[in-house]
C-alpha cells in the first residue's frame, strides 16, 4: 500500500516516500502538451519552464514525449527517440535536478489521433482500428490552423511488438538523459487508450474482444519498460471515464479494475512495485477542457476513484480539474496519495507555495497554450515573490501568527536563505508567504487565519483572480 513518512493525517503538503523517491509534499506537476520544442528537439525555454516549477523533493512530469517518428499528433512536441533529443533532455533534466526535484518524462504516441502532416512519408497514423475519430474533434495543425482527423491504419500483430520496443528503447533513453523514471501514457483517447477502449478496439484478434485482450498491449509495454530499466522507475496512467477523442468504454470501472488487477499481478510476480499509477478524475471530461465548469457527478467520481484507490496496491495519483480545496480533501479522505495539478500549475510557477499560503493564483491564457513562443505564455507568468509588497496585516493577525509560530522571533533571519520577516508590525502578507514557505507542513497547515477582507485586499495587489 502507499507509503508515507508524515504523521498523523497526511495533507497535501505532507511528505510522502514514493518507492525510492522521497517527496517532501504531494502536489504534482502534471504532463501538459505546450508545443514549445521546435522540430522535435527541446530547446533552452524547456529548462526554464520546467526549473521554475521546481521544488526541493517536488515531482514533475513532462510533457507527452514522442517514442517514435510516428507518435507526434501536435506540432513541434518533443521526442525520446535520437541522440539529438537525448543530449537536449540531458541539460533540462540536470538543471531540474540542481533545483532538488524528481523528474519523469512522459512516454506518448498518439495513435489514430494524429494526421498525415506529422506523420514520416505522409503515411495514415497508427492504430488498433481503422475507424477515425469523429468530426466531433479537431486535429491542431503546423500552421495553426484546425483539420479533420484522418482514417487510420490497424496495426498488424508482427507491429504491435514493434511499437512495444519503441517504448522500452524511449524509456532506456529517458534513463540515459537522467530522467529518474517514465510515464507510460495510457490515458486520454491516444494509443494504449485506443486498445483499451471497446468503443474504439474493434479488433477481432488477440488484442481485442476480451478485457483481457484489451489490456494486453499495455502490459506487453509494462513488462518490457520495467524489464528494461526497473519498474520502480515506472509509471502508468489511464482514464478509464473520460472520452477523450471518441475514447469511449461500455463499463469504465471495469476497465479500471481490470488494468489494477493486472498492475497488482505483475508487481506480485516481480517482487517489486511500479512508481505509481497515475489516474484522470471523470470530471475531466465536463470541466477539464473549458475555461469554466461544472464538477461531474460527486458520487459517481468517488465510486470510481475510491473503488480503485482501494484496489490498486502501490502509489495511487489523481488529476483532472483539481482546485487547492479538492486536492487537499482527496489527500485527507485517502482517496488519493498524490494529485496532479495542470493548468493552474501553467500560470502559477510557484503553484506549491500559492497553494501552500492559500494565496491568490494568476489567470491562464488558454490561447497560448500551444504556441511555439519561447516566452510569451510560457516562462513569463509572474512569481509570488515578484508582486508589491504591502502592509495590511493587522495586530490580531500577527499576534495568531506568533501564536501559531510558537513564539519564533520574526525579526530574526528564517529559513535556509537567511530570510527575515522584518518588524513584526511590518509584517505583509508577501513576507508571511516567503517566510511560510520554509516552515513545516504542520505548522502551515494551522495559518488559515486570514479574512475575506485581507485576502480581497492581496488579490488586489497581486492582480490575481484566486
Amino acid at each position: 500500500m502507499a507509503e508515507t513518512h508524515s504523521q498523523g493525517n497526511p495533507t497535501l503538503f505532507s511528505p510522502y516516500k514514493m518507492g525510492r523517491f522521497n517527496l517532501s509534499h504531494r502536489v504534482v506537476l502534471a504532463p501538459m502538451t505546450r508545443c514549445r520544442a521546435l522540430n522535435g528537439i527541446p530547446r533552452p525555454a524547456l529548462a526554464e519552464y520546467y526549473t521554475q516549477r521546481s521544488t526541493p523533493g517536488g515531482l514533475l512530469i513532462t510533457e507527452g514525449t514522442m517514442i517514435s517518428d510516428t507518435a507526434a499528433g501536435f506540432p513541434h512536441v518533443p521526442g525520446i527517440y535520437n541522440e539529438e533529443q537525448v543530449e537536449a533532455w540531458k541539460k533540462i533534466v540536470d538543471a531540474v535536478h540542481a533545483k532538488g526535484s524528481i523528474i519523469f518524462c512522459q512516454l506518448w504516441h498518439v495513435g489514430r489521433a494524429s494526421h498525415s502532416v506529422y506523420q514520416p512519408g505522409g503515411a495514415a497514423p497508427i492504430s488498433s482500428t481503422s475507424k477515425p475519430i469523429s468530426k466531433r474533434w479537431r486535429i491542431l495543425m503546423p500552421d495553426g490552423s484546425y483539420g479533420i482527423y484522418p482514417q487510420p491504419r490497424a496495426l498488424q500483430i508482427s507491429e504491435i511488438q514493434e511499437v512495444v520496443e519503441d517504448y522500452c528503447k524511449a524509456a532506456v533513453n529517458a534513463i540515459r538523459a537522467g530522467f529518474d523514471g517514465i510515464e507510460i501514457h495510457g490515458a486520454h483517447g491516444y494509443l494504449i487508450d485506443q486498445f483499451l477502449k471497446d468503443g474504439i478496439n474493434d479488433r477481432t484478434d488477440e488484442y481485442g474482444g476480451s478485457l483481457a485482450n484489451r489490456c494486453k498491449f499495455l502490459m506487453q509495454i509494462v513488462q518490457a519498460v520495467a524489464g528494461a530499466i526497473g519498474a520502480d522507475r515506472v509509471g502508468v496512467r489511464m482514464s478509464p471515464a473520460i472520452d477523450h477523442l471518441d475514447a469511449t468504454g461500455s463499463n469504465p470501472l471495469n476497465l479500471g479494475l481490470a488494468v489494477v488487477e493486472r498492475l497488482n499481478k505483475f508487481q506480485q510476480q516481480i517482487g517489486s512495485k511500479l512508481a505509481y499509477l497515475h489516474v484522470t478524475q471523470p470530471r475531466y471530461h465536463a470541466y477539464g477542457q473549458t475555461e469554466s465548469g461544472t464538477h461531474g457527478s460527486e458520487d459517481e467520481e468517488a465510486y470510481l476513484m475510491r473503488t480503485l484507490k482501494r484496489a490498486y496496491q502501490g502509489t495511487f495519483m489523481c488529476s483532472g480539474g483539481f482546485t487547492r480545496e479538492l486536492g487537499l480533501q482527496a489527500v485527507a479522505d485517502g482517496d488519493a496519495d498524490l494529485v496532479s495539478y495542470g493548468r493552474l500549475f501553467i500560470s502559477n510557477p510557484d503553484l506549491v507555495l500559492r497553494l501552500k499560503v492559500n494565496a491568490p493564483l494568476n489567470r491562464y491564457i488558454r490561447k497560448t497554450f500551444y504556441t511555439q513562443d519561447p516566452v510569451v505564455g510560457y516562462t513569463d507568468y509572474p512569481f509570488l515573490s515578484e508582486a508589491k509588497e504591502t502592509t495590511f496585516l493587522d495586530d490580531a493577525q500577527v499576534k495568531k501568527l506568533k501564536g501559531v509560530l510558537g513564539g519564533t522571533d520574526l525579526n530574526g533571519p528564517q529559513g535556509p536563505a537567511g530570510y527575515s520577516c522584518k518588524k513584526v508590525s511590518a509584517v505583509t502578507i508577501l513576507d508571511f508567504a516567503l517566510f511560510a514557505n520554509d516552515l513545516p507542513s504542520d505548522i502551515i497547515e494551522q495559518t488559515t487565519f486570514l479574512d475575506d477582507a485581507t485576502v480581497k485586499k492581496l488579490k488586489g495587489v497581486l492582480g490575481g483572480t484566486g
